[in-house]
């Protein structure tokens, strides 16, 4: 789910990658142009970014630190890695159509010696507990990190990974599993509307209401995702066990990571040593009917799909 996040929140500031060819690299499949490899190259920093920081707030809290630490991730590689990578910015910048003026602007952020005192405001307001109302909390300050802007890039990935940390970090998850790139992607007019109205007209309540009504809505959509994917791990772990393979259920396991892989790719990420025994229960999950053979016509390094999973990643 990490990874379908990571696709949308790119997708949002125009990445063309899918989830199946992210899948598809990482099982390195090396099939794709240099420009779709930047594309997924910055998916996979944003899902690196999204896992450390969830690590980390085991140990800090949501700082200013953290928050360029994930930055830096996010940027250490691709498109980015010219835009001081976990750095704030120190020049102005604007938004608006690609050859615009700064006078012809639809938005612009604060001056770049003003972020410092701007994002210590808003790193208390992150960390209180004045807010009655924790969802109106990450609501309100993920508009002020968009407002401020701190960032030459990836402003919009960053800030919208501080939502799922946020609500994990006050314990209103017990996993970061909840995304709303999905919900802005869909309404993104709306949402970027929605931030200038607050921005131009002061219009918080418009702005609330449409971050709570993603929030409802994804939330419904996550459960239904997770217990499909709960359902079929229970279902297919029965399978597994009566391969009579202590490796079996290790194997499971490693697919519902990698759903598309090569045997070269999924051994490395087994701790199964043997290679004859890798190949027997490949060919058991075969038989099973839990993977499929995407490449029949080849002998070697062939490409199999855990196609169940796969189908409720993509919402069918």
């Amino acid at each position: 789910m990490q990874t379908k996040e990571a696709v949308l929140s790119s997708k949002i500031e125009g990445t063309q990658a899918t989830l199946d060819e992210v899948f598809e690299f990482e099982a390195q499949m090396d099939n794709k142009s240099e420009e779709k490899k930047k594309d997924i190259n910055e998916i996979v920093n944003y899902r690196d970014a999204l896992n450390f920081g969830v690590d980390a707030l085991n140990s800090y809290p949501l700082s200013e630190n953290l928050i360029k630490k994930l930055h830096g991730i996010l940027l250490k590689s691709g498109r980015g890695q010219n835009k001081s990578p976990g750095e704030f910015r120190k020049i102005q910048v604007f938004i608006g159509r690609p050859g615009a003026s700064i006078e012809e602007a639809t938005f612009v952020p604060p001056a770049a010696n003003e972020i410092v005192p701007l994002f210590g405001n808003l790193e208390k307001y992150l960390n209180s507990n004045e807010e009655k109302d924790k969802l109106v909390q990450i609501a309100i300050a993920h508009y002020q990190f968009e407002a401020i802007h701190p960032f030459l890039d990836g402003n919009g990935r960053v800030g919208r990974l501080l939502i799922p940390l946020f609500l994990y970090e006050r314990k209103l998850l017990s996993h970061p599993f909840l995304y709303l790139s999905e919900y802005f992607e869909e309404y993104r007019d709306d949402y970027y509307a929605l931030l200038r109205g607050v921005s131009e007209k002061q219009d918080w309540n418009s702005w609330i209401k449409f971050f709570l009504s993603a929030l409802t809505v994804q939330a419904q959509k996550t459960e239904v995702t997770a217990i499909k994917i709960l359902n079929l791990h229970q279902s297919l772990k029965e399978k597994a066990e009566d391969m009579n393979s202590i490796y079996a259920n290790n194997l499971l396991d490693t697919i519902f990571s990698y759903p598309i892989f090569t045997t070269a790719s999924l051994k490395k990420r087994t701790k199964i040593k043997n290679i004859q025994t890798f190949f027997n229960l490949i060919n058991k999950f075969l038989e099973a009917g839990i993977i499929k053979d995407l490449t029949p016509e080849k002998q070697r390094n062939k490409v199999y799909v855990f196609d169940e999973l796969m189908k409720v990643l993509r919402n069918r």
